[in-house]
């Protein structure tokens, strides 16, 4: 294929490289003339592993050139993609100078020619950059209508430095936020070929995706280094302990925990936190990371229960007491601190958890409830249909077949339904659908 390629920075320079080495046309475009120059030379701007050779080669070859001159770059090929930088403001902003420069003068280059084309944003930007920035100042340039006239999509890159050439040919996955089958498809015959899947997203799926991707990488990093200073005072390898948390596949290294839902809870969780960060105290050594957990968790469930009081609606029906499902364990349920919440509110509350009679609950968990909500009896009620039917907003905390079937069929057209578990087949309900996060 016909490649150009916009901003010949560090991701620009090696997505050339590589496209042209894997037997493409490429031309590079970037308004740094010494850029432009250099790899017109056979050299390489930007110091990494192997580019100086991958440069050499593929404008030896005749497969990689230079221009600066956009509408040149736009005339001489099909597809383009928009590689420039998109550094930070002093307020932690984006600076989105030179990618709105470039869709200008894609714009207006796009203008003059009738072949249907597609830019490709690989530049790391923030949800709606794509569809409020870059499509209004092509569309005006050009005088044509994305997704009709020519072709706009967002993928992100995911390449290291250090080890980029290598991670361009092994990623994780390429993903395509695409504005029709036509342009995805496009986009698969450039990289189709790499040993990994090949996923089609909307635009601003993708735009986001790359932010959750290196936030979860900074995420692991400080986790890993907090946990490095408590282990080092408390005299304990920090290394062995890391390498035994990585060992397990089942919760630590995988999907387990990483679906947005509602807060945690339980016997575990909130004391083991708490017990580690009195710790880390005790042996002064700070975790600004470790302590925002069980603030982060707290605000999580007051969002909900702001959900409910910004409804203005008094009779409040709680699906599930327990802090998951198949289980009677209140002690630090977040559900039990939304109904705490409600009662303070003088709000009417009634509650049915499958799991949970009052009578039969012992020891710690009894004791738990009745400091906590010390007329808990009288608000539970004996089956779901009963607290739904006579219940304003719905608040569905636990997930069971049983309990979604009796949703289905008794939610109102005048109700609220709120969903801390992600309910399927949300078309079967009646009323107004909130979720606590999605």
């Amino acid at each position: 294929m016909k490649v150009s390629i916009f901003g010949l920075g560090y991701v620009g320079a090696v997505t050339a490289g590589c496209l042209a080495r894997d037997g493409h046309e490429v031309l590079g475009c970037d308004i740094d003339e010494n850029k432009v120059e250099l790899i017109r030379r056979g050299r390489t701007p930007i110091i990494e592993n192997g580019m100086a050779e991958l440069i050499s080669e593929t404008v030896r070859g005749g497969r990689l050139q230079t221009t600066g001159d956009t509408l040149e770059a736009l005339r001489r090929t099909e597809v383009s993609l928009i590689c420039v930088g998109t550094p930070s403001l002093p307020n932690g902003g984006q600076d989105l100078g030179a990618l709105r420069r470039c869709a200008e003068q894609l714009g207006q280059a796009l203008r003059a020619k009738r072949q249907h084309h597609v830019f490709v944003v690989r530049s790391t930007v923030l949800p709606g950059t794509v569809d409020e920035v870059v499509r209004p100042l092509l569309e005006a340039g050009s005088a044509k209508r994305a997704g009709t006239d020519f072709g706009l999509c967002f993928q992100p890159e995911f390449l290291r430095e250090g080890s980029s050439i290598r991670d361009y040919d092994n990623p994780p996955y390429t993903i395509v936020g695409a504005d029709g089958p036509r342009s995805a498809e496009l986009l698969r015959s450039l990289f189709g070929h790499l040993p990994c899947e090949f996923v089609v997203t909307d635009v601003r799926t993708a735009e986001l995706l790359k932010y959750c991707c290196n936030t979860f990488h900074a995420l692991k990093i400080t986790f890993a280094n907090e946990v490095g200073r408590i282990a080092q005072a408390l005299g304990v390898d920090s290394h062995a302990v890391m390498d035994l948390v990585c060992r397990d596949r089942q919760l630590n290294i995988s999907t387990a925990y990483l679906k947005p839902g509602f807060a945690f809870g339980g016997s575990c969780l909130p004391k083991d936190v708490k017990a580690l960060l009195h710790a880390a105290r005790r042996l002064d050594v700070e975790t600004p990371m470790l302590s925002g957990i069980l603030p982060s968790n707290l605000l999580h469930v007051e969002r909900a229960v702001e959900m409910v009081l910004d409804s203005g609606r008094k009779s409040i029906g709680l699906i599930g007491l327990s802090f998951k499902s198949g289980t009677d364990d209140l002690r630090e349920s977040p559900l039990v601190y939304m109904a705490e919440r409600f009662i303070g509110k003088g709000l009417d509350l009634a509650i049915h958890d499958p799991e949970v009679e009052v009578a039969r609950l012992v020891g710690a968990n009894r004791r738990y409830i009745e400091e906590s909500i010390p007329h808990i009896s009288s608000l539970m009620r004996p089956t779901s249909d009963e607290v739904i039917r006579g219940s304003d907003v719905v608040v569905v905390g636990l997930g069971e077949t049983a309990l979604l079937e009796s949703l289905y069929r008794h939610t109102r057209d005048d109700q609220i339904v709120l969903d801390l578990v992600r309910i399927p087949d949300r078309g079967r309900l009646r009323g107004t659908y909130r979720g606590v996060c999605w």
